[in-house]
């Protein structure tokens, strides 16, 4: 068994329109939300062998709030991914690690979901994930697999969905 995580990029600075999307930093609200779901990985427990990013500045600064201690492996391939690019990034980074976690982008991350999770396996968790994945949301799948090499659809379970606002209400949807 595998496991691997997940985590969206936090909420990106849109003030200034003339930056472009791939140098878009945090916002004061992205700032707060990395720190905070950082602090609900680190007490999750979970030790990850392999951290691979995007290298994209929102995701840059997203994974230095939440994980300070991980070096990442920036794969520029992971920058608004589709679900058989990320999985090539996996199997081309993941080694013999037992646990990988991903720092991404939507939609490539929401759809990993509906991608590893056959429909006998959904749950709770799953129905909560695929209405949405907003950002700095962090899922965890148990992966029925031995090796890397064999990650496909339908091979997963997901075990642990939290977002911002589940820890932090002030974190919730602006309306």
């Amino acid at each position: 068994m595998k496991t691997l995580a997940l985590l969206r990029h936090a909420k990106s600075d849109w003030d200034d329109l003339g930056t472009r999307d791939f140098d878009r930093g945090l916002n004061d609200r992205g700032q707060k939300g990395a720190r905070l779901i950082g602090r609900h990985i680190a007490d999750y427990g979970t030790k990850f062998d392999v951290v691979i990013a995007s290298p994209a500045q929102r995701v840059k600064l997203t994974a230095q709030s939440a994980l300070p201690d991980a070096e990442p492996v920036w794969d520029k391939r992971l920058y608004l991914a589709s679900t058989d690019t990320i999985i090539e990034a996996i199997q081309d980074h993941a080694g013999d690690a037992d646990a990988l976690l991903v720092v991404g982008h939507n939609p490539g991350l929401q759809e990993m979901l509906f991608t590893l999770v056959a429909p006998s396996a959904e749950n709770a968790l799953f129905d909560e994930a695929a209405t949405k994945y907003p950002t700095a949301t962090f899922a965890v799948f148990e992966l029925d697999i031995d090796d890397w090499a064999d990650l496909q659809e339908d091979c997963g379970k997901l075990v642990h969905f939290k977002r911002p606002r589940d820890l932090d209400p002030d974190l919730g949807p602006e309306f």
